[in-house]
C-alpha cells in the first residue's frame, strides 16, 4: 500500500499567496516592469467581473510584468531567490511540523497547487519535496512564454493532474491510501477524493464544507 500525503501550497504551506509575491520580486530588480504591477489590477477587474477564468488571469498578469518571453537563467535565478525568502519566512511552523511527520509515518509527500511549477519547484525543494505537480509553464528557446502548457492545476483540473501524476508513477489509487491538505473550497473534489481530509486554516465556504463532510480542521500557526 503506498501513502501519499499531498499539500497544496498558497495559504496552506505558506501563510500568504505567491503569484504577485513573486511578480513584484521579478518587478523589484527591473525597475520598468513596476508600473506594469499595477496595470496588473486591470485582469484582475475582468477576474472578478467573470470576464475571464483564473488561467486568463495568471497568463495576462504574467505577460504585463514579466513580458512576451523571459529569458529562463533569469527566471531561475529569481525563482531560486523567491523560494529562499519564502521558506524562510513565509511557511507555518506547524505545516513544516506536519510534512515531518508525514514523511516520518512512512507517507511520500507530494505538492499540488495552483501556482506555477517554475517557482513552485524551488520553493518545493527548500522543504525537502522533490514530487511537484503545478500550473505547468511553457519554454521556448530558453524563453519562459505568457501562457500555460496544460491545465491550470485548480479545481477540478487539480484532481485530475494528481490522477495523471499517479498513472505515471505507477500508483493505482486502490493500492493508496492519501491525505489532503487544503486552504481553499476550490480543492473540494480532491479533498472529497482523498482518504483523509484536512481543511488547514480554512475560508469560511471550507469550514463549513468541512464540518458537513466530517473533514478534520487544523488551524495552524
Amino acid at each position: 500500500m503506498q501513502r501519499l500525503a499531498i499539500y497544496d501550497m498558497d495559504k496552506t504551506i505558506t501563510r500568504s499567496p505567491t503569484w504577485m509575491a513573486f511578480l513584484r520580486a521579478w518587478a523589484r530588480r527591473r525597475p520598468w516592469r513596476v508600473a506594469a504591477l499595477a496595470a496588473s489590477a486591470a485582469p484582475a477587474a475582468l477576474y472578478l467581473g467573470k470576464r475571464i477564468d483564473r488561467a486568463r488571469l495568471k497568463e495576462m498578469t504574467q505577460r504585463l510584468v514579466m513580458g512576451r518571453g523571459a529569458a529562463s537563467v533569469a527566471v531561475d535565478r529569481v525563482a531560486g531567490r523567491f523560494a529562499a525568502n519564502v521558506v524562510m519566512g513565509k511557511v507555518w511552523d506547524d505545516a513544516r511540523a506536519r510534512i515531518a511527520a508525514d514523511r516520518a509515518a512512512g507517507y511520500r509527500v507530494v505538492m499540488a497547487t495552483a501556482s506555477y511549477d517554475f517557482y513552485v519547484r524551488p520553493i518545493a525543494a527548500a522543504l525537502g519535496i522533490t514530487d511537484v505537480i503545478a500550473t505547468p509553464s511553457t519554454l521556448e528557446h530558453g524563453r519562459l512564454l505568457p501562457r500555460i502548457a496544460g491545465e491550470n492545476c485548480y479545481g477540478d483540473a487539480k484532481l485530475r493532474m494528481i490522477e495523471a501524476w499517479m498513472a505515471q508513477e505507477g500508483i493505482a489509487r486502490a493500492d493508496a491510501h492519501i491525505r489532503f491538505y487544503s486552504d481553499h473550497v476550490s480543492d473540494a473534489p480532491t479533498l472529497a477524493w482523498a482518504d483523509e481530509a484536512f481543511a488547514v486554516n480554512p475560508h469560511a465556504p471550507l469550514l463549513a464544507l468541512a464540518k458537513e463532510k466530517g473533514w478534520e480542521v487544523l488551524r495552524w500557526r
